[in-house]
């Protein structure tokens, strides 16, 4: 899990007054805060920030804590501009009365949790907290999910068919029949895939299969 002390949060508000008391509230709990006036800003910041420590991409514990409403780029236009960038930041949005429908929107489009102003600094720290932890989890199962297609990559074409019968629980006959070769090139091809895969059963590589591919074997 996450180190929730040492967490880097980016705030966009276009509210001075209100940026500044967000900024007092996190970093009363000891986090790393980055305040932006804008939508536009915090895209600048994060083109600018390249690789290193301070993009919010580089870090397991980050957050985004985003106005809805805000002049020019709303933060729901935000959101999507970082969905279709493939950046999954955990989202916490704010949003003011009447704009729950809108909130409804940004949660299904994957943003954590919204809060509406105004509303207790411990309810705020307690949803940035699970938003945290939520995306640390997102980014292990993505890791490890990459990591099972890149093993799985190493298989040849006829390795890959002979490994998706194994993985589903056929026996080499049946794989044989299925693929019209032979059970003894079957049992070459099943070798094969068990040393690639670094796997002893076909348990073992139904698992990484659909760790690679949740729908692999429907």
């Amino acid at each position: 899990m996450p180190d929730i002390e040492s967490c880097l949060i980016h705030v966009v508000d276009d509210d001075a007054a209100f940026r500044r008391s967000l900024v007092f509230l996190f970093e009363s709990v000891g986090w790393t805060v980055c305040p932006h006036a804008s939508a536009e800003a915090f895209l600048a910041a994060l083109e600018a920030a390249g690789p290193g420590v301070r993009n919010p991409l580089q870090q397991e514990a980050a957050c985004l804590v985003l106005d809805i409403r805000m002049p020019m780029m709303s933060g729901l236009e935000l959101q999507r501009t970082l969905r279709a960038r493939g950046c999954r930041l955990p989202i916490v949005f704010l949003t003011g009365h009447g704009d729950v429908e809108l909130a409804v929107q940004a949660m299904k489009l994957g943003a954590c949790d919204f809060m509406e102003k105004p509303f207790k600094d411990q309810a705020l720290l307690d949803a940035v907290t699970a938003a945290i932890r939520r995306g640390a989890a997102e980014r292990a199962e993505s890791s490890r999910r990459s990591s099972a297609c890149e093993v799985l990559a190493r298989l040849s074409p006829r390795e890959r068919e002979v490994a998706q019968l194994v993985a589903r629980g056929l026996p080499n006959k049946l794989v044989a029949r299925a693929l019209e070769i032979s059970e003894k090139t079957v049992h070459v091809h099943r070798q094969h895939v068990m040393e690639k895969t670094g796997t002893s059963s076909a348990a073992e590589l139904a698992r990484l299969t659909l760790l690679a591919d949740p729908s692999a074997l429907d």
